[in-house]
């Protein structure tokens, strides 16, 4: 039996976009998925603003005059340094909480969904807000264009030069950081390059570093520019060329597609589909908006096989429940939390490879910890669970100042819900011609994204059917508590 375009346009919300907003539930039965995605595209396709996040002080440090900078650097005390650095990393939770309002407000949600994607992809640490700020722009800005100028620019960036090393690549003592993971991680993909490659690639970005402002700076008394082979090809390249070598590889197509294939449609690669897609991307000089194009067109997108098969990652599902619930939360702190219990906090990838997703979402405690957020959401369930000790991901701080910073409301294990305001109105008003006895299977149908049905009688069973209106929310919230509502 083919499937309902409802079916077919929740699969299309969650994979292009953060899952389907409660003002678009009147339109996914009556809409063609080619419809649908034409919406997506156009809405994508607007330019975002600017994410600021640092605060007035540090602003103010940063348009300063150089020499001032320079001046009041040798004469802050160890203590001014010490608040520098943690209001850039309070800059960075706000980076954090922001882009997070960002993906749930938006209808630009292919564009940050995509946006997403190259966040992983282009994995980077760094605790200085500004260089973070600056990547996030890039990659947004370049999101659904060209990866060929996604590539050069994520490339030249502060955060990742500083990240893989490069302002300690220099003429005669060459750090090979940041080629390899341009070929490993950023281009081909391990085992399509040798170690002589990744040699005299590295000789190519040396002198590609950073300013103070985070300008990039081309150090070109650092610069190596003697004559260097790469991949076969030999001239005195920079690292500009490099890139572009690296784009000729019809492999880093074939590898880019493969990563797209695997984050929107189906950790089980289709090979015959990968290829297609690839040469395709190739011929089409990496325009990555003529790829997913390829891909949320094709009728092999919307097979079954590929529907409700795909673990949320952390973000997706935080997203996704405050797309379908609007809501106010009380202390914005408490997703940065769950971030950290779930294993997803923006802007802190494991490492340069960023986060390897799949199953590795779900064990034990984490796959409990996901059922329970609707309930924390609702203020029906405490926060009792304390998560492991990062103190990168903490941000350089310890449980007690994030109760000091919250309001004295600590977030760890004490036992208190999460309260957040949720806005019912317009959920429970395109209920209203839904029989009451059907309720349950029409909630389960708009919130799951799979034909297998969760047992009305069982959610019944734990609903309040006091009222129409409490049956709906309570419902809501018991079908976001099964293990199905964690795969898309």
């Amino acid at each position: 039996m083919p499937l309902s375009n409802q079916l077919k346009n929740q699969h299309l919300l969650w994979r292009a976009g953060f899952g389907p907003a409660v003002e678009q539930l009147d339109n996914l039965d009556k809409l063609s998925p080619q419809t649908l995605y034409k919406a997506i595209h156009k809405a994508g396709s607007k330019k975002p603003e600017f994410i600021q996040a640092a605060d007035n002080y540090l602003q103010g440090l940063m348009m300063g005059i150089q020499d001032v900078g320079r001046q009041q650097k040798q004469e802050i005390s160890q203590e001014q340094r010490k608040e520098l650095r943690q209001r850039s990393r309070d800059g960075i939770r706000n980076l954090d909480l922001y882009w997070i309002k960002e993906m749930v407000n938006t209808d630009a949600q292919l564009r940050e969904k995509m946006s997403f994607f190259w966040h992983g992809h282009f994995a980077c640490r760094n605790l200085n807000v500004f260089f973070q700020q600056e990547l996030l722009d890039v990659i947004r800005q370049n999101a659904l264009g060209s990866f060929r100028d996604l590539l050069h620019e994520v490339s030249k960036t502060a955060a990742m030069l500083n990240f893989l090393n490069n302002n300690q690549n220099r003429k005669d003592h060459p750090n090979e950081n940041f080629a390899r993971e341009v070929m490993e991680l950023f281009t081909m993909g391990r085992g399509n390059y040798s170690e002589h490659d990744v040699k005299e690639a590295a000789r190519a970005f040396t002198g590609w570093g950073a300013g103070a402002k985070g300008e990039f700076v081309l150090r070109k008394f650092q610069h190596d520019d003697g004559s260097k082979t790469v991949l076969g090809k030999t001239g005195n390249f920079d690292g500009d060329e490099v890139l572009e070598i690296l784009l000729e590889q019809k492999q880093t197509a074939k590898y880019i597609s493969q990563k797209v294939y695997k984050f929107f449609v189906n950790d089980n690669i289709d090979q015959q589909q990968i290829d297609w897609l690839a040469n395709r991307f190739y011929k089409n000089d990496y325009d990555i908006s003529k790829l997913m194009e390829d891909i949320f067109t094709s009728d092999w997108f919307y097979k079954e096989k590929n529907i409700g098969t795909r673990i949320k990652s952390p973000i997706e599902l935080l997203v996704g429940i405050q797309r379908m619930l609007p809501m106010k939360l009380e202390n914005e702190e408490a997703l940065l939390l769950l971030q950290r219990v779930l294993g997803q906090m923006l802007f802190y990838p494991p490492n340069v490879a960023g986060w390897p997703g799949g199953k590795t979402w779900i064990d034990s405690s984490t796959l409990m910890m996901r059922m329970r957020i609707p309930q924390l959401i609702n203020d029906r369930d405490e926060f009792n669970v304390k998560p492991k000790t990062d103190d990168d991901q903490m941000m350089g701080r310890n449980d007690d100042e994030i109760k000091e910073k919250s309001g004295g409301k600590q977030m760890g294990r004490v036992g208190r819900p999460i309260n957040a305001e949720i806005d019912w109105s317009k959920y429970l008003s395109f209920y209203d011609k839904v029989a009451r006895e059907e309720l349950v299977n029409d909630i389960s149908g708009i919130l799951l994204q799979t034909k297998k049905a969760v047992g009305a009688d069982v959610i019944n069973q734990y609903s309040d059917s006091t009222s129409r209106e409490s049956l709906i929310k309570t419902a809501t919230i018991q079908i976001m508590s099964t293990p199905e509502y964690q795969l898309c």
